[in-house]
């Protein structure tokens, strides 16, 4: 399953996003294995592998959240190679939330690992927590380029500027707003002030 797994992510994402997301799922792993954390490691690559396809062509008449996109597409997959649902379901959550701050690390490990991995890998959270030595295997194997930080903006950017609306409430709209003077946030008090509620 996780070979053909790699072998559709590696035909369908670009190279920017296959390694981001192989990394991910190595720095997820290696936090659990720092936290002393039971998880499965083929749900977490599973996760990881899947969690930004929805930001790829074949998502781009989507108007859903990319993450959505992204579980849906792990969901049947792994329905599709008789996983068990509860393990769906965990999968399912570890995509669809991995931009959504501050809950994921209340769940189970493999939806709090997928994030940590996310977070390692783009923002650099928990940086000093792996040593040079496992900073160093991961990126050889899976390199950056000199220009991740602003090639991976731009693949959020290419991803969702044809869906804003589904930015709301989410750090996505953070990238929208950064690449795309134009672009107007929805702004949460101005929809409750402007409601058809009388009071």
């Amino acid at each position: 399953m996780a070979q053909e797994l790699r072998e559709m992510i590696r035909h369908t994402e670009t190279d920017l996003l296959f390694n981001h997301s192989t990394r991910v799922y190595f720095f997820g792993a290696l936090t659990g294995k720092r936290r002393r954390l039971r998880f499965d490691h083929e749900l977490l690559y599973v996760g990881a592998m899947f969690h930004d396809i929805g930001l790829t062509e074949r998502y781009q008449a989507s108007a859903n959240r990319f993450e959505v996109d992204s579980a849906n597409a792990a969901r049947d997959f792994l329905r599709s190679h008789g996983i068990p649902e509860r393990d769906v379901e965990a999968v399912w959550d570890a995509v669809s939330l991995h931009t959504t701050p501050g809950i994921p690390e209340h769940k189970q490990a493999e939806v709090a690992l997928l994030t940590s991995g996310v977070e390692m890998d783009v923002m650099g959270l928990a940086y000093e927590q792996f040593t040079e030595a496992q900073r160093n295997a991961v990126l050889a194997a899976y390199p950056r380029g000199d220009s991740f930080k602003n090639d991976i903006i731009g693949a959020f950017y290419n991803g969702m500027k044809h869906r804003p609306n589904s930015t709301f409430g989410t750090v996505n709209d953070d990238v929208l707003a950064y690449r795309d003077p134009h672009f107007q946030r929805v702004d949460f008090c101005k929809l409750i002030l402007e409601s058809p509620w009388s009071g």
